[in-house]
């Protein structure tokens, strides 16, 4: 049985989309508010920036996704690691940037926290699934509750 249904992977697309241009504002606000020398240690402040970032977009979007699972906020997590990786390479590169600066972002032992992002979003949906689960159960224990039912 698949993770997701197709309707849900179309929807967790769209949401994607909706992330990349808010980390893409966030970035394009960065370079104008910042000069170059501050450029790297800004980036790795940018990095928890857009993973609060994602977290309240996948917080405003996953019940629309409809993912019930687990399973499936984790395979939604690995689509959209994969769509980033692949949009941050491909933008980089059409942008005039060297492998090796593309790759610095992603390394830690030179201070890119890129992956850890990239963690971090893979990590989101199921995240968001679990406190989202959590705040429905507890609403239905007060309300059975209040009901004199017992939870």
């Amino acid at each position: 049985m698949p993770a997701f249904s197709l309707p849900a992977l179309l929807r967790a697309v769209l949401v994607w989309l909706v992330i990349i241009v808010a980390e893409s504002a966030h970035g394009a606000i960065r370079r104008l508010l910042f000069s170059p020398e501050a450029t790297f240690t800004i980036r790795q402040l940018s990095v928890l920036v857009g993973a609060i970032m994602i977290f309240a977009i996948t917080w405003v979007f996953l019940d629309w996704i409809r993912i019930r699972t687990a399973r499936g906020a984790l395979a939604i997590g690995a689509v959209w690691v994969v769509l980033t990786a692949a949009f941050e390479v491909a933008l980089g590169r059409l942008t005039g940037l060297g492998w090796d600066r593309i790759l610095a972002d992603y390394d830690l032992t030179r201070g890119g926290l890129m992956g850890l992002g990239l963690l971090a979003m893979g990590l989101t949906p199921w995240a968001v699934r679990q406190l989202q689960d959590g705040r429905a159960a507890r609403r239905h224990r007060a309300l059975a509750r209040k009901l004199g039912r017992a939870p």
